[in-house]
This record gives C-alpha cells, sequence and structure tokens, in this order.
C-alpha cells in the first residue's frame, strides 16, 4: 500500500529522517515502524512567520518498498554511427552530447579548455598567483561555468524541456536524490566535478568522443550549409550537424560568426556588482531568528527586484545567481580585465553570502558601440571589465567598496573581509560603472533596504563587476527546428547562444538541439 501526505512541519522533524518517520507513522495509526517506508517527494521552505515551517510532501508504503524514483537509460553503442559534432562542454554540450547518442547519432564533443581535473590547476593559479589561462578558467574547460559554481538547478524555464528527466540524469551521474524533492535544489561546487566526470564516462563508454585541449578556429561552410569545424592545429572535423553550445564568454567565437558573415544580433544582458554580507545576517533577516539559524534549516537566500527610472528610461535592478554559503571567484578569461562570479559548495557552509545584483542593459545604453554592430554588447562589457583591472592595479584585485558608502558616494576607508582569494582595494565605483549602473543601482539599494531590514548598511560591500550574467550576443534561430534563420545543419544551443540561463535551461535546450539535429539530419 502506497499513501501520499502533505504535511506542514518544524524543520526539525521535516529534514530528520528518523523523526518524519514516526511522524508519518503517527499519521497512518500504525505501530508497525520497522515495515514503513517513506520518501520525501517534495520539501519547500515558508519562512514568511516569525517560526520559520517546512511544507513536505511524503510517499508512505507500509510492507513495500518505495517505488523507484526512476529508471536509468540504457546508452546504446554509437561507436560506428552517424557522427555529429558539439562545441562546448558545458551543461548544454554534454547534454546535447547523451541525448544524440540515445538518438543513435555519434557525438563528438569539443572543448577548448581542459579536463574537469586538470582545470583545478588553473584555478588555483588565477586565485593564487592571478595568472589567468585564456583557456582554461572558471568560464571555459570541461563542465563550463557551471562546474564551477554553486551548481543550482531551479529554473522558471518549465516550458523548455522535461526538468524531471535532467534531475534523473544528475542523480543517475552521482548527484543526491533531494535534488528531486527540495523546491531549490542544488548541487555544490565541490561534487559537480565528479559529475560532470561521470557525464563525461557515460559519453566515452557509449563510443562518443570527447577532445580537450581542442580550440575551434574556423566553420566549414559549403552551399549555405554548416559541414563541420576547424580546431586550431588546423584539422577538419565533420560530421551531419553541429551544435554550437559555448557559454557566454567565448568572445573569439561571437567574432569568427561576425567575420563569417553568420547571422548573430545584439542582445539585452545586464552587467552590475557582486555584494558580499555575512550569512548569519542574511539568516537572521530571512529566518527572523535573533541570533544563530535553526540548525536543520539550510543557508537562507533572497531574492530581490525593482525598477529604476533614469532619464526617462526604466531599467530593472535585480539580484543575480546568489550564492548563500558561498565564496566570490575571478571568472575573468583574459589577462587585464576583471570578472567576479559566485559558488557555494554542497554544505553552503562559508560564513559568507554573496549574490550579483545587476541592471539590465538595452541596446539604448551601448550606443558608444554601435559601429560594431551585433557585438556592442560584448565591447561595452569588456570597456567596464578592463577598468575594472585598470583601477586594482593591472592583476585580479578586485575594486569594492562598502555599500553605504557607496550610496552615499564616499570612498571607503577600510574594507571588511572577504571571501574574494585575489584580494579587494578600496575604489569609488563610480570609476569603475557607467553612470546610468551606478545611479540605478544606488536607487536600487535603497529599495531593497526597505524590503529586507538591515541589508543596506556598511556591513555589506560590494566587488566589482558582475559582467558576465549572460550573453551579450543571440545567435538567431527558427523556433520550430531550432536550426540558424540562415545556415542549415548548424544549431546555436544554450546560455551563449542566447536560448538559456543556467545548468539546467542549458540542459534542456541541448537536449532539445540534440532531438531536432537528429530529426532532421540523422538520415540525410
Amino acid at each position: 500500500m502506497h499513501k501520499t501526505f502533505s504535511f506542514v512541519l518544524p524543520p526539525e522533524i521535516a529534514y530528520d529522517s528518523a523523526r518524519l518517520l514516526a511522524y508519518t507513522a503517527q499519521e497512518m495509526q500504525t505501530d508497525e515502524i520497522d515495515n514503513l517506508h517513506i520518501r520525501p517527494l517534495k520539501r519547500s521552505i515558508d519562512a514568511r512567520s516569525k517560526q520559520p515551517k517546512v511544507n513536505v510532501q511524503v510517499e508512505a508504503s507500509l510492507g513495500e518498498k518505495p517505488t523507484p524514483l526512476f529508471t536509468p537509460i540504457a546508452y546504446p553503442d554509437v561507436s560506428k554511427k552517424p557522427q555529429a559534432i558539439i562545441v562546448g562542454a558545458g551543461p548544454a554540450g554534454l547534454f546535447a552530447g547523451l541525448r544524440l547518442i540515445e538518438l543513435g547519432i555519434k557525438p563528438i564533443i569539443i572543448e577548448r579548455g581542459k579536463d574537469v581535473q586538470a582545470r583545478r590547476r588553473d584555478l588555483a593559479a588565477i586565485n593564487k598567483h592571478q595568472t589567468v589561462n585564456p583557456e582554461s578558467n572558471y568560464c571555459f574547460g570541461e563542465g563550463g561555468a557551471g562546474t564551477y559554481s554553486d551548481g543550482k538547478l531551479y529554473t522558471r524555464s518549465k516550458k523548455r524541456g522535461d526538468i524531471n528527466r535532467i534531475l534523473q540524469i544528475l542523480v543517475a551521474h552521482g548527484a543526491v536524490e533531494d535534488i528531486m524533492v527540495e523546491a531549490h535544489p542544488h548541487i555544490g561546487t565541490n561534487k559537480l566535478p565528479k559529475l560532470v566526470q561521470n557525464l563525461r564516462e557515460t559519453i566515452l563508454q557509449a563510443g562518443g568522443e570527447v577532445l580537450f585541449d581542442t580550440k575551434v578556429t574556423d566553420f566549414l561552410l559549403h552551399a549555405g550549409e554548416l559541414k563541420g569545424v576547424v580546431t586550431q592545429a588546423g584539422k577538419p572535423i565533420e560530421g551531419i550537424g553541429v551544435i554550437l553550445a559555448t557559454g557566454h564568454s567565448a568572445r573569439d567565437i561571437f567574432h569568427l560568426l561576425q567575420d563569417r558573415q553568420i547571422a548573430i544580433e545584439f542582445k539585452p544582458f545586464a552587467l552590475g556588482v557582486r555584494i558580499e554580507h555575512q550569512q548569519k545576517l542574511i539568516d537572521q533577516i530571512q529566518y527572523h531568528c535573533a541570533d544563530e539559524r535553526n540548525p536543520f534549516l539550510p543557508a537562507s537566500s533572497y531574492s530581490l527586484v525593482t525598477q529604476v527610472k533614469h532619464k526617462g528610461i526604466e531599467r530593472g535592478v535585480f539580484s543575480f545567481c546568489m550564492c548563500p554559503g558561498g565564496f566570490i571567484v575571478p571568472a575573468a578569461t583574459a589577462q587585464g580585465e576583471i570578472v567576479v562570479n559566485g559558488m557555494s559548495p554542497s554544505r553552503r557552509d562559508s560564513r559568507f553570502a554573496n549574490s550579483g545584483i545587476v541592471v539590465a542593459v538595452g541596446e539604448a545604453e551601448v550606443g558608444k558601440y554601435k559601429d560594431f554592430g551585433a557585438l556592442a554588447g560584448l565591447y561595452f562589457q569588456q570597456e567596464v571589465e578592463q577598468r575594472a583591472c585598470a583601477l586594482g592595479g593591472g592583476t585580479q584585485v578586485a575594486p569594492a567598496q562598502l555599500m553605504q558608502d557607496f550610496v552615499n558616494k564616499k570612498l571607503s576607508k577600510n574594507l571588511l573581509e572577504t571571501s574574494y582569494q585575489p584580494g579587494l582595494t578600496s575604489v569609488e565605483l563610480d570609476a569603475v560603472l557607467p553612470e546610468f549602473i551606478a545611479y540605478s543601482l544606488r536607487q536600487g539599494f535603497q529599495d531593497f533596504g526597505k524590503k529586507m531590514r538591515n541589508y543596506l548598511s556598511n556591513f555589506a560591500q560590494l566587488v566589482g563587476v558582475e559582467s558576465r550574467t549572460s550573453s551579450p550576443v543571440r545567435i538567431p534561430r527558427n523556433p520550430e527546428t531550432l536550426e540558424h534563420t540562415v545556415l542549415k545543419r548548424f544549431f546555436p544551443c544554450g546560455e551563449g547562444a542566447g536560448y538559456a540561463g543556467g545548468i539546467m535551461s542549458a540542459a534542456m535546450d541541448g537536449e532539445r538541439c540534440a532531438e531536432k539535429l537528429a530529426e532532421l539530419y540523422k538520415y540525410a
């Protein structure tokens, strides 16, 4: 007998398996606790009241084992099947590769960066020695930018694919089953590398190929079709189709597309700073606690958004990629630029909380670079990143300012302790940020301070710049076939093409592109 219950519980029961079992037995009015099996199906925190509660949906079975969450996929051998090319081994590329295998096509995944283990040395170099490897960093390498991130799996893109299917594949490759239960699941930067490696092993065992340290430098074009790619070694690689899943920071690919007169477009994006608080303060705000949070509750997060009008134009100001219990990391892809991002371990147990706070940037805001056409946003990003680096001394030391000082246009005499390893230097961020962004952030922070008491203070600091929120370029594609609007056999995919915004949406887009490629060209 299987029965489903919905409970509203204190955290100490909801997150303690033994106490949850006892509570469920009591609700079922049974003493056969040794024969009772339970499995949480959904779990979400409601922290609106002074005493946070947890909504839990539980499947209970008496004398029977719970029904399996899913059946793992059996991948066929595709070593002798037609091959398709995937450029980029981030979430979009890896999931496109797995889906192609299911559909009987051999994926050739080409990754400019290193495998996930070798990549660690380059991350250490940028943190400790401030040396940026332009091919292997927090953005480039196996797993893409998502590998060294919080691993957030929440998405609003529910119409883009099967969310549960993606979660099931992740669990089958090493993620904990809790990601299928929590309302806002995450994996953690400490666990993602092994999971990414397992995804690669599945692709290899099925006969696919993954080429590391292999940079695409040109496209093989013929009669309006993309026949393949050329690598930096001059080697042509052909296939029945090409899925381009290079992520939002592969600027050389955007230049290559423009140089080869392959249609691309400007895409709105966002730019701002990363703000860092003590996690304890965010917990006190969100969980209404006087001191430490309930030990059964996870580190709290927040989501903030407002609208600011400046010189007649209304722009969104919003939090982005909030990392509770996390770290700020240097995410530059070239020397001479400063880019910051956030990540968290699975336990989210750092003393710090950080989040991007960014301002929407449209085509009107990048008019200074209009002569660069579709790449105007890219040049806008680049100028701000280079200015941040110059003001930081030309290294990865990031410009920073206390939050209240920034609002009051005052240079901070002293900065706070930080999770950002390369270090901070006190700068008036107006010298880094475009005027409309600085103005919008000031107004936004004052609004956020009203929504979250004590959020706006000098117990928080701003670190610049958060500039790679999304791609500043869109590669246009047919909404039905997902092919490029002009070039056949070319499937722009994921975050870099302008069609995703995180691990889940990128993975789903990768699957969709693989399905369309197979549908159109498997037998062509």
